[in-house]
Order: structure tokens, then C-alpha cells, then sequence
């Protein structure tokens, strides 16, 4: 076992545990979003609104699809981040044997059946005429990729899920480097439209999969499957796909809402598309640190679950909420002063006297979003905690709140107030999250004191798995 590799997260103090493993998942998280905003920011550049629009247009239904696959690889490395943290690494072994199954069967589904109805998808979100095509092409490349998004997240959170944040930080710049030449020489010198750009981010999230799969096997003795290990197993099936699927629907429900609003904006017409494509671009970029709090304290939670540490939980959870809100209020800054600058990136101002609305528009969907990061950053944190304290299928119900947001935004109030009301869609589904997910964290604390007690455990773990 290469013991350098591992991190454990059950002992020492949990704000510094928390920010060594955060900040890579941080730079991580900030090198994915660099994919994405490379392949809007050379689109828009070059390409014009129109194409811009089309994959603005898609954002949504990208949210729904691989949502889902982040969220069940997510879910599906808890229970191996709760066996490490037992010590009980056979039985970590096995589910890690038993994710590759259950991994490339939704793999094989999702890729068949999203390419059989990607056109029907787009038509049923109303998705412009003037940008149809263009959407067309980005999203249904990006469905072809989805095998590949499987493979990079499951082993990325293989690999966190033993404590090492870092190398996958490592193989990401590695792969958004080369996503940026790729979308230069697709774009430019192929001519290949949106379509090159999508191509450009399978291709490097694919590398930087295969990288983690050889780190992972040349570094991890402790990872290395016997055959027995990896033969289809129905309990461990059972599990992964108990804490995996809610975790996924989870994140799908949400989007649910998400493309409800993106629908409502596309009935809008190309101008608000692209002025949300472009601020929702410039918000998701600075909503990296959330995401990476959360994985964090998933497998922080998975771990000191695992660990039968109860009230290492509650500490991880107040000093990430520090953290979050501190940030909050930073990234709310960062809004004001720089939010319609970033915008820029994603607007060519040769396209005529549509620029000036859309950036205006930009910047008021950033700054009204931006006023409430902290109730984000309590999505993220509790609901990614109690997760990874085996929760899910209860906090999926967090995600059906901000479904239910929303869709009252979406149906009720855009046809009214329009983009107005846009731009409170998000506040209103993390506000509403937020007030089902901290009665619900106290609630799976206090049960889980209750099981375990105050006082550490050794060598047990959170679930029984049979030899």
C-alpha cells in the first residue's frame, strides 16, 4: 500500500484536514469549468451570438444528463470512502470491483437513449429556431462523451475517496491545456462550428480519465483488484446504487427546475439567452469553491461515518460553514466590480448593438444571484454531508425543494415579470433547500450519536458487507 498516496480525514483538526483536501478539489473543479467556459468564451468569440445562444441553450439539459453521472459517481465512492475509513479494505475493494459494473451498464443506457432524443429534448425545451442547429450539434456530441465523463469521475472519486484531492487537480490542467488548443485547431483551422467544441471537451476529459486509471493502478496497492473482487456482487450492487442513484436524481431534479427556467428564457429570445449563457458562465466559475466544499465534506463525512466519529461531523460542518460564508461574501465582490468584465469573454463585439443589452443583462443576473452565495454555500455543504454520512436517498429531497422553486418561477412569475424573475430563480431554490437541509442534518446527527455513540470506534464499518 502506498500509505503517502492515502489521506485519512478521521484524526487531527478538521479545519485544516478540510481546506488541504478543498483546495485541490477547488483548482480541480476551477480547471473543469476553464473546459467549459474556453469552449463558450472561443464559441461567442468566433462563432457569434447565434452559436453562443445554441450552447447557452443547452446548459440545462447538460445540467440533467451529467448531473446525474457526477452525482452517482459521487454516491457511488461514499461507500468506498466509508470502508476506508473503517480500515475494512476488502470489503472497499469489492466495491470498487462492483462500481465498474454498474458504472458502464448506465454508461451504455444513458449514451443510447439521450443520441436517440436529443432532437426531441431540444424541441421540447423550446429551444430557439435561429439556434436550433447549433445546439443540436454541441449537446449531442457531449452525449456521445458521456462514457468518458463516466470514467474520469469514477476514478477521480476513487481516488479522493482514499484522500488524495491533488493528482486529479494534476491531470485536469494537464487535460484543460489541452482542450484549449484542441478548441482553437477544431474551431479555426477545421471549421468544425460548436461541434469542435464539444469534441475538443470529450477528447481531453478522456485523457485526463486515462491518467487517473494508470495513477491509479501504478500507485495504489491498496486499490488493486483480485478477481474475486471483482465479480458482480448484489449486495454491494444494492448499496452503491442506494447511496449512487439518489445522489444522481438528486442532481437531476434540480436540473429538472433548471431546464424549466432555461425554457421560460428561451421563449424569451436569443438576447436573454445569451445574457444568461454568459452570467451563468461567469457564476459557475465562481461557485467552484461550493462545489468543492461539498465533495469535500462527502468524503469527509463518508470517512468519519465510516470511522464511527460522530462528532467530528458536527465539527467539520461548522468550520466548512466558515469557510463558505467567508467566500460568500468575497465572490459577492468579485461580482460587483468584475462581473460584467468576465461577461465580456463571452460576447463578440462585432455582432452588432446587441452587445451592450446583453452584458447589461449579464450583470444584473450575476449581482441578484450573487446576494445570496451564502445560502449556496449551505446547500452544498450540509447536503454533500449529510450524503456522505449515508443519507442520500432522504437529502434527494433537498434537490425536489429547488425543483419546486423553480418551477413556481418558471410557470408563475417569468410569463409576468420576465427576466426579472430569472434572476431570483436560483436564491429562491437554495433558500428553500436550505430550510429542509439543516432540520434534516440534526436530525441524521442525532441518529447517528445514537448508533455510535460520542466516542471514536476502531476497525468496524458504517454497513456490514458479507466476506
Amino acid at each position: 500500500m502506498a500509505k503517502s498516496a492515502t489521506k485519512d480525514l478521521t484524526t487531527g483538526s478538521p479545519m485544516k484536514l478540510i481546506l488541504g483536501f478543498m483546495l485541490p478539489l477547488f483548482l480541480g473543479m476551477l480547471f473543469q469549468q476553464f473546459y467549459n467556459m474556453v469552449d463558450t468564451a472561443i464559441v461567442g468569440q468566433f462563432l457569434g451570438i447565434k452559436a453562443l445562444a445554441g450552447v447557452g441553450s443547452t446548459g440545462s439539459i447538460n445540467f440533467l444528463v451529467l448531473g446525474f453521472v457526477q452525482g452517482v459517481c459521487t454516491g457511488f465512492a461514499i461507500p468506498v470512502a466509508q470502508m476506508f475509513g473503517a480500515k475494512d479494505y476488502t470489503a472497499m475493494r469489492k466495491y470498487v470491483g462492483n462500481t465498474i459494473w454498474i458504472s458502464a451498464i448506465f454508461a451504455v443506457v444513458l449514451t443510447t437513449s439521450t443520441c436517440l432524443l436529443c432532437t426531441n429534448i431540444l424541441t421540447w425545451m423550446n429551444t430557439p429556431d435561429d439556434c436550433f442547429r447549433e445546439a443540436y450539434d454541441y449537446i449531442f456530441v457531449i452525449f456521445l462523451g458521456i462514457p468518458v465523463t463516466f470514467l474520469y469521475n469514477i476514478l477521480s472519486g476513487i481516488i479522493r475517496s482514499v484522500g488524495d484531492s491533488k493528482t486529479p487537480l494534476y491531470f485536469l490542467i494537464i487535460s484543460s491545456l489541452l482542450n484549449i488548443g484542441l478548441d482553437l485547431f477544431m474551431i479555426i483551422v477545421l471549421d468544425m462550428g460548436v461541434m469542435g467544441a464539444s469534441w475538443a471537451t470529450v477528447i481531453s476529459q478522456l485523457v485526463s480519465g486515462v491518467l487517473c486509471l494508470i495513477y491509479m493502478i501504478k500507485r495504489f496497492d491498496i486499490l488493486h483488484l483480485s478477481r474475486e473482487e471483482l465479480q458482480f456482487n448484489k449486495f454491494y450492487i444494492g448499496r452503491l446504487c442506494g447511496v449512487g442513484i439518489p445522489m444522481g436524481l438528486q442532481y437531476s431534479i434540480t436540473a429538472i427546475g433548471s431546464i424549466l427556467i432555461q425554457t421560460a428564457v428561451n421563449g424569451l429570445g436569443s438576447t436573454y439567452v445569451a445574457a444568461v449563457t454568459a452570467g451563468s458562465k461567469v457564476s459557475q466559475l465562481l461557485c467552484c469553491p461550493f462545489d468543492a466544499m461539498g465533495s469535500t465534506m462527502a468524503t469527509y463525512g463518508g470517512q468519519n461515518i465510516g470511522a464511527g466519529k460522530v462528532e467530528r461531523v458536527r465539527r467539520g460542518l461548522f468550520d466548512c460553514s466558515c469557510l463558505g460564508v467567508g467566500y460568500a461574501i468575497i465572490g459577492f465582490f468579485i461580482i460587483l466590480f468584475l462581473g460584467r468584465s468576465i461577461s465580456m469573454l463571452f460576447v463578440n463585439d462585432t455582432n452588432g448593438g446587441s452587445v451592450e443589452e446583453i452584458l447589461n443583462l449579464a450583470q444584473i443576473f450575476l449581482t441578484r444571484n450573487g446576494a445570496f452565495y451564502i445560502a449556496l454555500a449551505f446547500v452544498n455543504i450540509v447536503r454533500f454531508l449529510i450524503q456522505g454520512m449515508g443519507f442520500s436517498q432522504i437529502a434527494i429531497f433537498a434537490g425536489v425543494f429547488e425543483m419546486i422553486a423553480r418551477g413556481v418561477v418558471a410557470l408563475s412569475l417569468v410569463p409576468f415579470f420576465g427576466f426579472d424573475a430569472v434572476c431570483f430563480a436560483n436564491p429562491a431554490a437554495w433558500i428553500l433547500a436550505d430550510c429542509f437541509l439543516f432540520p434534516l442534518f440534526f436530525w441524521c446527527y442525532n441518529k447517528m450519536k445514537l448508533k455510535f455513540g460520542t466516542e471514536p470506534r476502531e476497525n468496524t464499518t458504517a454497513e456490514k458487507a458479507p466476506e
